[in-house]
Protein backbone atom coordinates (compact mmCIF):
# COMPACT_ATOMS: atom_id res chain seq x y z
CA UNK A 1 0.00 0.00 0.00
CA UNK A 2 0.76 3.76 -0.46
CA UNK A 3 2.27 4.84 2.86
CA UNK A 4 -0.15 8.27 1.82
CA UNK A 5 -3.02 6.04 2.18
CA UNK A 6 -2.21 4.06 5.50
CA UNK A 7 -2.78 5.47 8.55
CA UNK A 8 -1.28 4.80 11.73
CA UNK A 9 -2.01 5.57 15.12
CA UNK A 10 0.67 5.91 17.44
CA UNK A 11 0.01 5.54 21.54
CA UNK A 12 2.14 8.32 23.65
CA UNK A 13 3.83 11.04 22.13
CA UNK A 14 6.87 10.49 24.60
CA UNK A 15 10.15 10.05 23.54
CA UNK A 16 10.08 7.68 21.28
CA UNK A 17 7.03 7.54 20.29
CA UNK A 18 7.91 10.92 18.89
CA UNK A 19 10.71 10.18 17.20
CA UNK A 20 9.05 7.25 15.28
CA UNK A 21 6.20 9.56 14.12
CA UNK A 22 9.20 12.19 12.51
CA UNK A 23 10.51 8.61 10.46
CA UNK A 24 7.27 7.79 9.46
CA UNK A 25 6.01 11.18 8.50
CA UNK A 26 9.07 11.28 6.29
CA UNK A 27 7.58 7.89 4.40
CA UNK A 28 4.43 10.03 3.73
CA UNK A 29 2.08 7.82 6.34
CA UNK A 30 -0.79 10.01 7.92
CA UNK A 31 0.34 9.69 11.87
CA UNK A 32 -2.11 10.52 14.59
CA UNK A 33 -0.74 10.50 18.38
CA UNK A 34 -2.89 10.14 21.58
CA UNK A 35 -0.89 11.05 24.33
CA UNK A 36 -2.13 10.71 28.09
CA UNK A 37 -0.55 13.74 29.07
CA UNK A 38 -1.27 17.37 28.71
CA UNK A 39 0.94 19.45 26.75
CA UNK A 40 4.20 19.94 28.17
CA UNK A 41 5.18 22.87 25.78
CA UNK A 42 2.15 25.17 26.72
CA UNK A 43 2.03 24.01 30.94
CA UNK A 44 6.16 24.50 31.14
CA UNK A 45 5.93 21.17 33.07
CA UNK A 46 8.31 18.18 32.51
CA UNK A 47 7.84 14.54 31.70
CA UNK A 48 6.82 13.81 35.10
CA UNK A 49 9.02 11.77 37.52
CA UNK A 50 12.06 10.55 35.64
CA UNK A 51 15.73 10.18 35.47
CA UNK A 52 17.99 12.63 33.55
CA UNK A 53 18.82 11.53 30.64
CA UNK A 54 22.07 10.40 29.32
CA UNK A 55 22.50 10.60 24.95
CA UNK A 56 25.31 7.99 23.30
CA UNK A 57 25.67 6.80 20.42
CA UNK A 58 23.08 5.21 19.14
CA UNK A 59 20.54 7.99 20.33
CA UNK A 60 22.26 10.21 18.63
CA UNK A 61 21.73 8.30 15.20
CA UNK A 62 17.80 8.27 15.72
CA UNK A 63 18.20 11.77 16.01
CA UNK A 64 20.51 12.37 12.84
CA UNK A 65 18.21 10.07 11.10
CA UNK A 66 15.20 12.56 11.65
CA UNK A 67 17.93 15.72 10.99
CA UNK A 68 17.69 16.75 14.84
CA UNK A 69 21.65 16.17 16.62
CA UNK A 70 22.39 19.47 15.81
CA UNK A 71 19.44 21.02 17.49
CA UNK A 72 19.24 18.58 20.35
CA UNK A 73 23.29 18.86 20.69
CA UNK A 74 22.97 22.60 21.42
CA UNK A 75 20.88 21.50 24.86
CA UNK A 76 22.80 18.87 25.68
CA UNK A 77 26.43 18.94 28.14
CA UNK A 78 28.97 16.45 27.25
CA UNK A 79 30.03 14.56 30.30
CA UNK A 80 33.62 12.59 28.92
CA UNK A 81 33.68 10.60 32.39
CA UNK A 82 32.53 9.75 35.95
CA UNK A 83 33.50 11.59 38.89
CA UNK A 84 33.61 9.38 41.83
CA UNK A 85 33.03 10.94 45.42
CA UNK A 86 34.20 8.98 47.87
CA UNK A 87 33.12 9.10 51.69
CA UNK A 88 36.37 10.36 52.89
CA UNK A 89 36.13 13.12 50.62
CA UNK A 90 38.83 12.07 48.30
CA UNK A 91 37.51 12.44 44.07
CA UNK A 92 38.84 10.35 41.34
CA UNK A 93 38.09 10.64 37.68
CA UNK A 94 37.46 7.92 35.48
CA UNK A 95 37.34 8.45 31.48
CA UNK A 96 34.69 7.06 29.80
CA UNK A 97 36.12 6.25 26.73
CA UNK A 98 39.10 7.88 24.94
CA UNK A 99 40.01 11.37 24.23
CA UNK A 100 36.77 13.19 22.47
CA UNK A 101 34.25 10.65 23.48
CA UNK A 102 31.44 11.28 25.48
CA UNK A 103 27.93 11.05 27.12
CA UNK A 104 24.92 13.62 26.90
CA UNK A 105 23.30 15.13 29.96
CA UNK A 106 19.74 16.15 28.44
CA UNK A 107 16.14 17.37 29.85
CA UNK A 108 13.60 14.49 29.13
CA UNK A 109 11.38 17.57 28.88
CA UNK A 110 13.19 19.60 26.50
CA UNK A 111 14.20 17.09 24.29
CA UNK A 112 10.58 15.94 24.25
CA UNK A 113 9.59 19.12 23.20
CA UNK A 114 11.55 19.03 20.16
CA UNK A 115 10.60 16.00 18.94
CA UNK A 116 6.45 17.06 19.45
CA UNK A 117 7.76 20.12 17.43
CA UNK A 118 9.37 18.63 14.59
CA UNK A 119 6.29 15.58 14.47
CA UNK A 120 4.44 18.58 13.97
CA UNK A 121 6.00 20.55 11.63
CA UNK A 122 6.30 17.19 9.97
CA UNK A 123 2.78 16.56 9.36
CA UNK A 124 1.91 14.48 12.40
CA UNK A 125 -1.34 15.39 13.95
CA UNK A 126 -1.27 15.48 18.11
CA UNK A 127 -4.23 14.92 20.47
CA UNK A 128 -3.04 15.33 23.94
CA UNK A 129 -5.25 14.07 27.70
CA UNK A 130 -5.91 11.07 25.90
CA UNK A 131 -5.97 8.17 28.17
CA UNK A 132 -5.82 4.97 25.88
CA UNK A 133 -8.67 2.58 27.70
CA UNK A 134 -8.50 -0.11 25.26
CA UNK A 135 -7.38 -2.12 21.82
CA UNK A 136 -9.35 -4.39 20.16
CA UNK A 137 -7.06 -6.53 18.31
CA UNK A 138 -9.34 -8.38 16.24
CA UNK A 139 -11.09 -4.82 14.76
CA UNK A 140 -7.59 -2.91 14.75
CA UNK A 141 -9.17 0.01 17.09
CA UNK A 142 -8.28 2.18 20.00
CA UNK A 143 -10.41 3.55 22.49
CA UNK A 144 -9.48 6.93 24.77
CA UNK A 145 -10.79 8.88 27.19
CA UNK A 146 -10.41 12.47 27.65
CA UNK A 147 -9.07 12.74 31.28
CA UNK A 148 -10.43 16.54 31.02
CA UNK A 149 -13.56 16.71 29.53
CA UNK A 150 -14.32 12.63 30.06
CA UNK A 151 -15.61 12.17 26.03
CA UNK A 152 -14.78 9.25 24.62
CA UNK A 153 -13.59 8.01 21.45
CA UNK A 154 -12.74 4.64 19.72
CA UNK A 155 -10.97 5.02 16.64
CA UNK A 156 -9.52 2.86 13.29
CA UNK A 157 -6.06 2.06 11.61
CA UNK A 158 -3.83 0.49 9.41
CA UNK A 159 -1.45 0.23 11.71
CA UNK A 160 -1.43 0.72 15.61
CA UNK A 161 2.15 1.10 17.30
CA UNK A 162 2.02 1.32 20.89
CA UNK A 163 4.97 3.48 22.52
CA UNK A 164 3.29 4.21 25.18
CA UNK A 165 5.69 3.42 28.05
CA UNK A 166 6.72 0.43 31.24
CA UNK A 167 2.43 0.44 31.54
CA UNK A 168 1.62 0.11 28.15
CA UNK A 169 -2.22 -0.25 26.82
CA UNK A 170 -0.93 -1.60 24.24
CA UNK A 171 0.87 -4.48 25.73
CA UNK A 172 -1.99 -4.78 27.95
CA UNK A 173 -4.23 -6.33 25.57
CA UNK A 174 -1.50 -8.28 24.19
CA UNK A 175 -1.47 -10.61 27.22
CA UNK A 176 -5.14 -11.38 26.90
CA UNK A 177 -3.70 -13.30 23.55
CA UNK A 178 -2.28 -17.20 23.68
CA UNK A 179 1.10 -17.99 23.80
CA UNK A 180 2.39 -14.05 24.96
CA UNK A 181 4.88 -14.13 27.13
CA UNK A 182 5.63 -11.44 30.07
CA UNK A 183 7.05 -10.62 32.99
CA UNK A 184 8.11 -7.78 34.90
CA UNK A 185 10.81 -7.64 37.98
CA UNK A 186 11.50 -4.80 40.42
CA UNK A 187 15.02 -4.33 41.76
CA UNK A 188 14.40 -4.09 45.50
CA UNK A 189 15.61 -0.25 45.34
CA UNK A 190 13.99 2.81 44.26
CA UNK A 191 14.98 6.68 43.04
CA UNK A 192 14.19 10.08 44.73
CA UNK A 193 15.64 13.39 42.30
CA UNK A 194 16.97 15.98 44.65
CA UNK A 195 18.71 19.48 43.13
CA UNK A 196 22.28 21.15 43.42
CA UNK A 197 20.95 24.14 42.13
CA UNK A 198 23.65 26.51 40.22
CA UNK A 199 26.06 28.91 42.54
CA UNK A 200 25.17 32.40 42.93
CA UNK A 201 26.81 33.41 39.51
CA UNK A 202 24.80 30.92 37.85
CA UNK A 203 27.86 28.80 37.63
CA UNK A 204 27.69 24.74 38.00
CA UNK A 205 29.29 24.23 41.34
CA UNK A 206 30.71 20.42 40.24
CA UNK A 207 32.52 19.73 36.74
CA UNK A 208 30.00 20.14 34.02
CA UNK A 209 31.59 17.93 32.32
CA UNK A 210 31.36 14.44 34.53
CA UNK A 211 28.54 12.44 35.70
CA UNK A 212 29.34 12.29 39.06
CA UNK A 213 28.58 9.54 41.76
CA UNK A 214 28.44 8.76 44.96
CA UNK A 215 28.80 4.83 45.30
CA UNK A 216 28.40 3.61 48.91
CA UNK A 217 27.97 0.23 48.88
CA UNK A 218 23.95 -0.96 48.67
CA UNK A 219 23.32 2.14 47.31
CA UNK A 220 24.23 5.62 45.74
CA UNK A 221 23.65 9.03 44.81
CA UNK A 222 24.54 10.61 40.99
CA UNK A 223 24.39 13.76 39.70
CA UNK A 224 24.17 14.68 36.28
CA UNK A 225 24.57 18.34 34.62
CA UNK A 226 21.60 20.83 33.54
CA UNK A 227 21.88 23.67 31.16
CA UNK A 228 21.38 26.17 33.81
CA UNK A 229 23.73 25.33 35.76
CA UNK A 230 21.74 22.97 38.22
CA UNK A 231 22.12 19.25 38.15
CA UNK A 232 20.00 16.64 39.16
CA UNK A 233 20.73 14.10 41.65
CA UNK A 234 19.20 10.94 41.84
CA UNK A 235 19.13 9.03 45.02
CA UNK A 236 19.18 4.93 44.63
CA UNK A 237 17.96 3.58 47.67
CA UNK A 238 16.67 0.76 49.14
CA UNK A 239 12.52 0.47 50.02
CA UNK A 240 12.93 -1.36 53.07
CA UNK A 241 16.17 -2.02 56.10
CA UNK A 242 18.58 -0.13 57.30
CA UNK A 243 19.37 2.58 55.45
CA UNK A 244 15.96 2.86 53.76
CA UNK A 245 13.86 5.11 52.60
CA UNK A 246 11.04 3.68 54.88
CA UNK A 247 14.01 4.82 57.72
CA UNK A 248 14.81 8.01 56.90
CA UNK A 249 10.90 9.52 57.84
CA UNK A 250 12.30 12.89 59.19
CA UNK A 251 13.71 15.84 58.14
CA UNK A 252 16.20 15.57 61.01
CA UNK A 253 16.82 11.98 59.72
CA UNK A 254 17.59 12.62 56.40
CA UNK A 255 19.79 15.53 57.43
CA UNK A 256 22.31 13.43 60.23
CA UNK A 257 22.66 10.80 57.25
CA UNK A 258 23.16 13.28 54.37
CA UNK A 259 25.82 15.11 56.41
CA UNK A 260 27.91 11.86 57.57
CA UNK A 261 27.02 9.65 54.09
CA UNK A 262 27.33 12.14 51.35
CA UNK A 263 28.92 15.09 52.66
CA UNK A 264 30.51 17.04 49.76
CA UNK A 265 26.94 16.54 48.07
CA UNK A 266 25.32 17.86 51.31
CA UNK A 267 26.92 20.90 51.40
CA UNK A 268 25.74 21.80 47.82
CA UNK A 269 22.13 20.84 48.63
CA UNK A 270 20.18 24.10 50.45
CA UNK A 271 16.69 22.02 49.88
CA UNK A 272 17.78 18.79 50.33
CA UNK A 273 14.59 18.51 52.72
CA UNK A 274 11.88 19.99 51.12
CA UNK A 275 13.18 18.16 47.55
CA UNK A 276 13.31 14.31 49.96
CA UNK A 277 9.59 14.39 51.25
CA UNK A 278 7.93 16.33 48.36
CA UNK A 279 9.56 14.90 45.55
CA UNK A 280 8.10 11.23 45.06
CA UNK A 281 9.85 7.64 45.13
CA UNK A 282 9.95 6.12 41.82
CA UNK A 283 10.01 2.43 41.23
CA UNK A 284 13.02 0.46 39.23
CA UNK A 285 11.52 -2.52 37.07
CA UNK A 286 12.79 -4.70 33.98
CA UNK A 287 9.40 -5.28 31.62
CA UNK A 288 10.16 -8.58 28.99
CA UNK A 289 7.29 -9.67 26.87
CA UNK A 290 7.33 -11.48 22.94
CA UNK A 291 5.52 -11.27 20.78
CA UNK A 292 6.02 -7.39 19.98
CA UNK A 293 3.63 -7.50 16.72
CA UNK A 294 0.03 -8.83 16.29
CA UNK A 295 -1.52 -9.85 12.80
CA UNK A 296 1.18 -7.08 11.16
CA UNK A 297 -1.18 -4.60 12.54
CA UNK A 298 -0.15 -4.08 16.16
CA UNK A 299 3.57 -3.07 17.47
CA UNK A 300 4.86 -2.63 20.44
CA UNK A 301 8.11 0.03 20.77
CA UNK A 302 10.26 1.36 23.48
CA UNK A 303 9.82 0.73 27.12
CA UNK A 304 6.44 -0.51 25.64
CA UNK A 305 8.21 -3.96 24.97
CA UNK A 306 11.57 -3.30 26.67
CA UNK A 307 11.35 -1.06 30.13
CA UNK A 308 14.84 -1.56 31.80
CA UNK A 309 16.55 0.20 34.75
CA UNK A 310 18.60 3.49 34.08
CA UNK A 311 21.75 2.26 35.15
CA UNK A 312 23.57 1.93 31.35
CA UNK A 313 21.99 5.20 30.63
CA UNK A 314 20.37 2.84 27.42
CA UNK A 315 16.55 3.87 27.88
CA UNK A 316 16.07 6.12 25.49
CA UNK A 317 18.78 5.38 23.02
CA UNK A 318 17.39 1.38 23.18
CA UNK A 319 13.94 3.31 22.22
CA UNK A 320 15.48 5.29 19.59
CA UNK A 321 17.65 2.07 18.07
CA UNK A 322 14.07 0.49 17.21
CA UNK A 323 13.16 3.66 15.52
CA UNK A 324 15.78 3.46 13.57
CA UNK A 325 15.99 -0.33 12.58
CA UNK A 326 12.28 -0.12 12.39
CA UNK A 327 12.89 2.87 9.66
CA UNK A 328 15.50 0.29 7.79
CA UNK A 329 13.10 -2.73 7.45
CA UNK A 330 10.31 -0.26 6.17
CA UNK A 331 13.24 0.96 3.09
CA UNK A 332 14.03 -2.82 3.09
CA UNK A 333 10.69 -4.33 2.18
CA UNK A 334 9.64 -1.23 0.85
CA UNK A 335 6.38 -0.90 3.06
CA UNK A 336 5.50 -4.60 3.28
CA UNK A 337 4.40 -4.51 7.01
CA UNK A 338 3.72 -8.64 6.39
CA UNK A 339 7.72 -8.99 6.24
CA UNK A 340 8.66 -5.47 8.27
CA UNK A 341 6.93 -6.74 11.73
CA UNK A 342 7.99 -10.30 11.81
CA UNK A 343 12.00 -9.23 11.14
CA UNK A 344 11.54 -6.02 13.52
CA UNK A 345 10.90 -8.17 16.48
CA UNK A 346 12.82 -11.15 15.77
CA UNK A 347 16.63 -7.86 15.31
CA UNK A 348 15.36 -6.80 18.50
CA UNK A 349 14.21 -8.73 20.95
CA UNK A 350 17.92 -10.37 22.00
CA UNK A 351 19.05 -7.42 21.92
CA UNK A 352 16.13 -5.67 24.24
CA UNK A 353 16.75 -8.53 26.23
CA UNK A 354 20.70 -8.55 26.59
CA UNK A 355 20.78 -4.29 27.36
CA UNK A 356 18.22 -5.24 30.19
CA UNK A 357 20.62 -8.03 31.97
CA UNK A 358 23.34 -5.39 31.15
CA UNK A 359 21.72 -2.06 33.13
CA UNK A 360 20.69 -4.25 36.07
CA UNK A 361 24.61 -5.75 36.48
CA UNK A 362 25.80 -1.63 35.78
CA UNK A 363 24.00 -1.12 38.80
CA UNK A 364 26.00 -3.46 41.18
CA UNK A 365 29.16 -2.53 39.48
CA UNK A 366 27.99 1.62 39.43
CA UNK A 367 27.40 1.26 43.62
CA UNK A 368 29.77 -1.31 45.24
CA UNK A 369 32.61 -1.30 42.87
CA UNK A 370 33.52 1.81 40.77
CA UNK A 371 35.89 3.08 43.53
CA UNK A 372 37.48 0.08 44.40
CA UNK A 373 41.14 -0.51 43.46
CA UNK A 374 40.86 -3.86 41.92
CA UNK A 375 38.12 -2.59 39.68
CA UNK A 376 40.37 0.32 38.59
CA UNK A 377 43.76 -1.70 37.85
CA UNK A 378 40.75 -3.86 36.15
CA UNK A 379 40.03 -1.16 33.83
CA UNK A 380 43.72 0.72 33.53
CA UNK A 381 44.48 -3.26 31.91
CA UNK A 382 41.62 -3.06 29.48
CA UNK A 383 41.71 0.38 28.06
CA UNK A 384 45.54 -0.62 27.57
CA UNK A 385 44.82 -3.68 25.41
CA UNK A 386 42.26 -1.54 23.88
CA UNK A 387 44.25 1.16 23.01
CA UNK A 388 46.84 -1.16 21.41
CA UNK A 389 44.85 -3.93 20.16
CA UNK A 390 41.65 -2.52 18.78
CA UNK A 391 40.40 -4.88 16.62
CA UNK A 392 40.76 -7.65 19.16
CA UNK A 393 39.67 -6.38 22.29
CA UNK A 394 37.15 -3.39 22.80
CA UNK A 395 35.96 -2.82 26.47
CA UNK A 396 31.92 -3.76 27.52
CA UNK A 397 30.99 0.06 27.97
CA UNK A 398 32.82 0.90 24.42
CA UNK A 399 30.72 -1.58 23.35
CA UNK A 400 27.49 -0.61 24.73
CA UNK A 401 27.52 2.96 24.35
CA UNK A 402 30.62 4.75 21.92
CA UNK A 403 29.61 1.77 19.23
CA UNK A 404 26.46 0.42 17.27
CA UNK A 405 27.27 -3.71 18.14
CA UNK A 406 24.47 -5.54 18.83
CA UNK A 407 23.51 -5.78 22.47
CA UNK A 408 23.07 -9.20 22.51
CA UNK A 409 27.00 -9.39 20.66
CA UNK A 410 28.10 -6.74 23.29
CA UNK A 411 26.84 -9.04 25.95
CA UNK A 412 28.71 -12.38 25.26
CA UNK A 413 32.00 -10.24 24.16
CA UNK A 414 31.72 -8.68 27.44
CA UNK A 415 31.52 -12.08 29.51
CA UNK A 416 34.03 -13.67 27.25
CA UNK A 417 36.49 -10.59 28.34
CA UNK A 418 35.17 -10.78 32.00
CA UNK A 419 36.45 -14.59 32.32
CA UNK A 420 40.10 -13.59 30.61
CA UNK A 421 40.55 -10.60 33.14
CA UNK A 422 39.54 -12.34 36.33
CA UNK A 423 42.75 -14.67 35.06
CA UNK A 424 44.30 -11.89 34.70
CA UNK A 425 43.24 -10.02 37.69
CA UNK A 426 44.52 -13.61 39.88
CA UNK A 427 48.11 -13.46 37.91
CA UNK A 428 51.10 -12.74 41.19
CA UNK A 429 51.87 -8.86 41.66
CA UNK A 430 49.26 -8.03 38.99
CA UNK A 431 49.97 -4.41 40.68
CA UNK A 432 53.19 -4.00 39.83
CA UNK A 433 53.26 -6.49 36.10
CA UNK A 434 49.87 -4.71 34.82
CA UNK A 435 51.37 -3.21 31.95
CA UNK A 436 54.01 -5.85 31.07
CA UNK A 437 54.83 -7.60 27.58
CA UNK A 438 54.12 -10.62 29.94
CA UNK A 439 50.22 -9.85 30.76
CA UNK A 440 49.64 -8.20 27.31
CA UNK A 441 50.90 -11.56 25.94
CA UNK A 442 49.02 -13.79 28.13
CA UNK A 443 45.45 -11.82 27.17
CA UNK A 444 46.03 -11.82 23.47
CA UNK A 445 47.02 -16.20 24.03
CA UNK A 446 43.67 -15.89 25.84
CA UNK A 447 41.58 -14.22 23.09
CA UNK A 448 43.01 -16.44 20.07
Amino acid sequence: MNPSEKKVLLIGAGLVGSLLSNYLTKHGYKVEIFERRSDMRKDKISAGRSINLALSERGWRGLNGVGLSDAVRNVAIPMAGRMIHHQDGTINYQAYGKEGQAIYSVSRGGLNCVLMDESEKSGATIHYNERCTHVDLDKNIASFENVVTGNKQTLSADLIISSDGAYSAGRLSLLFTDRFNYSQSYLEHGYKELTIPPAADGTHQLDKNALHIWPRGGYMLIALPNMDGSFTCTLFFPFEGSPSFAELNSKEKVTTFFKEIFADAYSLMPTLEEDFFNNPTGSLMTVKCFPWTWKNQLALIGDAAHAIVPFYGQGMNCGFEDCVELNDLIVKHNHDWSKIMPEYQLQRKPNSDAIADLAVANFYEMRDLVGHPDFLLRKKIEARIFDKHPEKWVPLYTMVTFNEFPYSEALSRGKRQDQIMDKVMALPDIEKIWDSPEVESKILNMLS
